[in-house]
């Protein structure tokens, strides 16, 4: 392998772990990883010149099929540009490295149907702020392999039982080693409340670097519960009647300090009741303003709306409250001895089958519309929204949201902001991929839709 274009970190990992293959991998619109590899001889060159790939890729639904979108047809390549920073091992694959990579026209300008790409406009759109953010996905574990209509699940304890950290301990304590020798800085876990459910929790981080982190974590996770005779699916709901896997996000604003480092939690005003300054108030106001179009990029598939429902604690009512989990926007209370720091909001309203990068990007220009239009979220709801009727929750402000994915899309394509950032391939591509997900699955019935989502996330 040649030095040339090879950073010393990267190039020495390769060495000294024996990686043979390294995987260039990018996520696409329905959050499925995917990505080409090459050998460790030819990392150098593919590193300046990156991989080609047709950009119809970017039009495929969730059964891999291409759909009849302007300019995404046979004819027309980009490039996968590998971001060195993001390599790591892959735990679970001996042998075999991965980079995430940012999706270039062939002249090496951003393409404009480019996830990751997309969230860097949000960032660059909050322009001197720093965005710090973080996920919390959870997961199902399951023994056996995945059948149509069936799971075997590899336990039925309580929520927080510790006869389910006993169960899966293993494993557990395997995956946390796993996150960690790759720079990822697990914080916590816990079995969740649905049989076979779990959750593992990484540290905040710089908004594209946590959806970096998302992107490994799941994938670490899948790979490493096959070696383990397992299987894990972060599918919204992986059969049903089961409760729902989230894929909460979280968001904070901090002001740069003079090395470029955050330095204030622009979110944080200890006088406040909620603990949340104006600027937080205003971002908050931005995601209900919007809500109704960003759960067709935050709750991405037909599986979805089968968990954002009330009850589930998935955030089905458009409002935000104070460690409410039925609003859609929570602000959590604070951690004692860090109050500033540990102030943020967080999004309910999202799950795995979001793109993370999308869904990020979408949650940050949403929120500083709110900013700069300085919109008043008004009263925080401060009960449980299940035991207030409907005229009630009209009086309060309480938004209805979307009850599929169809039609979370028809609001998107009716909020002209949310399509506006989105920009003009993207407003095209998107609604396409997601309408032809919800054709196929209606197609396909309800047994084939759960296994499908199962398998794939």
């Amino acid at each position: 392998m040649q030095n040339h274009h090879v950073p010393d970190g990267v190039r020495t990992s390769v060495e000294q772990d024996d990686i043979e293959l390294i995987r260039f991998l990018w996520v696409d619109h329905n959050s499925v990883t995917r990505g080409k590899a090459v050998t460790r001889d030819a990392l150098a060159s593919r590193m300046r010149s990156g991989v080609g790939l047709a950009r119809t890729r970017q039009a495929s639904s969730l059964l891999d099929l291409g759909q009849p979108v302007p300019g995404f047809d046979a004819v027309g390549e980009v490039r996968l540009v590998p971001d060195p920073d993001s390599f790591v091992r892959l735990p679970h694959a001996p042998g075999s490295a991965a980079m995430l990579c940012d999706l270039v026209t062939l002249d090496g300008e951003p393409w404009a149907a480019c996830p990751r790409t997309f969230l860097k406009e949000a960032l660059a759109a909050a322009a001197e702020y720093e965005v710090l953010a973080a996920f919390e996905p959870e997961f199902t574990l399951c023994a056996g392999k995945p059948e149509p209509g069936r799971l075997d699940l590899l336990d039925d304890s309580l929520c927080f039982d510790n006869e389910g950290f006993d169960a899966a301990d293993e494993y557990a304590v395997a995956l946390v080693r796993a996150l960690r020798a790759q720079g990822l800085e697990v914080e916590t876990y816990h079995p969740e409340f649905g049989s076979g459910q779990h959750e593992m929790t990484l540290r905040h981080a710089p908004a594209v670097r946590a959806a970096d982190n998302y992107v490994w974590q799941r994938a670490i996770t899948r790979g490493l519960a096959r070696k383990h005779g397992l299987w894990a699916t972060f599918a919204p709901v992986p059969h049903p009647g089961m409760r729902g896997n989230g894929n909460h996000a979280h968001l904070s604003l901090w002001r740069r300090g003079p090395a470029g480092e955050p330095s204030e939690n622009l979110f944080a005003d200890p006088s406040d009741e909620l603990g949340l300054s104006a600027m937080g108030r205003h971002f908050v106001g931005g995601l209900l303003e919007h809500l109704p179009a960003l759960v067709a990029l935050t709750n991405a598939s037909v599986n979805s709306y089968q968990r954002l429902r009330p009850g589930m604690w998935s955030g089905a009512f458009g409002a935000y409250g104070f460690d409410n989990r039925e609003a859609a926007v929570r602000i959590p209370s604070r951690l004692r001895g860090s109050e500033s720091a540990s102030t943020n909001i967080e999004v309910k309203t999202c799950d795995s089958t979001a793109n993370p990068y999308l869904a990020l990007g979408a949650l940050i220009h949403a929120g500083m519309d709110g900013v700069r239009r300085r919109l008043d979220p008004g009263e925080p709801l401060t009960e449980d929204p299940n035991g207030l009727s409907d005229r009630e929750l009209r009086r309060r402000g309480v938004r209805p949201l979307p009850r599929s994915l169809e039609e979370a899309v028809d609001a998107l394509e009716r909020d002209e902001f949310m399509m506006s950032v989105l920009g003009p391939e993207r407003r095209a591509l998107y609604p396409a991929v997601k309408r032809a997900d919800v054709r196929d699955m209606k197609e396909m019935g309800a047994v084939a839709d759960f296994h499908t989502h199962a398998i794939r996330f």
